[in-house]
């Protein structure tokens, strides 16, 4: 979603050039992004202080920069800015960060209520208009790396591609169950597609848990890529696909700035804060009384919004997706 930033900031000075000061395991991401010259990895985890890696990094960016511009809220986050000694210093007050920002925001939640909002304000001047239409994330795959990485995992694209992301880090409020997966899966199996799992190490149990709800003959179709893939590769093979059906997690926003068609699953948390930033998209939830509560898990114990949510339903809206069936190539 920060590309949205990059996109906007290029569009207002087209000369600049935009380093990114961001977690390694986010570099593949930015690589993929045209807008950014330079990924620099920033090795502190989330929530650490380190207060001396964050000075020895920002004297190291010393006299390279014009202005820094933060998305993070955090007050540690304003730090390494302020050790590089960068002119300006733009972001949300956040953390009572007066005096670590001078060119400091303060935040209309109901002027900017979607993220992407909130970041691209931070390209213009305090109270202007942003332009409409919002630029969309477009991620860039080079055709040699994505070969490698289908060679790497003897994967063909004779058949259609139907990519399913069922993890999502934020907890299980936020995960479609794997049987409802596996509905989706068999319905496209049996349609001649090949279906292709994505996730981290820790959703390789759930991809497993789908493919063992496939009967015999239909799971050789399917093929786990979670937690084996790096994220560059993931990317590059979710580039291939030719529908996916996610979670509301990274790898859909993932899947969107590739210009995939996209069905997004959303139960504790809102397509109305961080939708998935694409033409091709659809949103499927069941709008409960008590959704959405942007809890981790769910207070009622039930997760209905997600456990009730039919397959059925995912299938309809591919299916609107994807009007024109897709040759087996």
């Amino acid at each position: 979603m920060a590309q949205t930033l990059f996109v906007c900031l290029k569009q207002r000075h087209p000369g600049c050039a935009i380093d990114v000061l961001a977690p390694e395991w986010s570099r593949p991401i930015l690589e993929r992004m045209p807008e950014v010259r330079r990924a620099i990895g920033f090795p502190v985890g989330h929530g650490v202080l380190d207060l001396k890696t964050r000075r020895d990094i920002g004297r190291e960016l010393r006299g390279q920069y014009d202005q820094a511009i933060l998305l993070p809220n955090s007050l540690k986050s304003a730090l390494v800015p302020l050790f590089a000694r960068v002119p300006k210093r733009t972001g949300w007050l956040g953390e009572m960060r007066y005096g670590l920002l001078n060119d400091v925001r303060k935040l209309d939640k109901e002027r900017y209520p979607l993220m992407v909002e909130r970041f691209m304000a931070l390209a213009f001047e305090p109270g202007a208009e942003l332009p409409k239409p919002y630029p969309r994330p477009q991620l860039v795959v080079d055709a040699a790396t994505r070969e490698a990485a289908l060679g790497r995992f003897g994967l063909e694209l004779d058949r259609p591609v139907l990519a399913l992301c069922p993890g999502a880090e934020f907890g299980e409020a936020k995960r479609w169950p794997a049987r409802h997966y596996a509905q989706v899966a068999e319905h496209y199996i049996r349609l001649g597609w090949q279906v292709w799992l994505f996730g981290s190490k820790n959703d390789h149990p759930v991809g497993e848990e789908i493919r063992e709800e496939l009967m015999p003959g239909l799971r050789e179709e399917s093929y786990n890529l979670a937690g084996q893939t790096s994220l560059a590769e993931a990317i590059d093979l979710l580039s291939c696909a030719d529908a996916v059906v996610s979670n509301d997690s990274g790898l859909m926003h993932v899947a969107a700035a590739l210009e995939r068609p996209l069905v997004a699953v959303y139960g504790s948390t809102s397509p109305g804060f961080t939708p998935p930033l694409a033409e091709q998209v659809e949103i499927v939830r069941l709008g409960l009384d008590c959704s959405p509560c942007f809890e981790r898990t769910c207070r009622f114990g039930h997760y209905n919004c997600l456990q009730d949510l039919p397959a059925s339903q995912v299938v309809s809206a591919l299916d609107r997706l994807l009007p024109q069936p897709v040759e087996i190539r």
